[in-house]
């Protein structure tokens, strides 16, 4: 794996959560998945038998991804051979994040959420 070397002094990461991850060093693969229901309720209810993802068509549809038909062309060069930093402070890492410091070969990342917003009948 061609690339630099990146040099940290200091790394501070308060919180890494739900399959989420910190990766210090070179990796051939991330692929990051999360899935969530976001329900916002007017009235605090909760009826127990919620939270099932194949009843939303937005978890199980295909990702529209286009195939790339452009001809790129591409060069680098590397002034010097590391990339120097004093200080990463990150607050949090969450919902299948990833803080990489290193070089990757292949990148997927992918997010579903479903908003739904229930609200009380007005009253007549």
């Amino acid at each position: 794996m061609s690339g630099r070397t990146v040099h940290v002094d200091n790394v501070e990461v308060k919180s890494v959560s739900l399959a989420s991850v910190l990766q210090i060093g070179d990796s051939n693969r991330i692929q990051g998945f999360s899935r969530a229901l976001a329900v916002q309720r007017q009235a605090e209810i909760f009826f127990g038998n919620e939270g099932n993802f194949t009843s939303y068509r937005v978890f199980s549809e295909p990702l529209p991804l286009s195939p790339i038909t452009e001809q790129v062309q591409m060069s680098r060069q590397y002034i010097t051979p590391c990339i120097r930093i004093g200080k990463i402070g990150v607050t949090g890492v969450s919902a299948s994040a990833v803080v990489h410091l290193g070089n990757t070969r292949h990148v997927s990342m992918e997010a579903r959420v479903k908003h739904i917003r229930q609200l009380l009948p007005e009253p007549e």
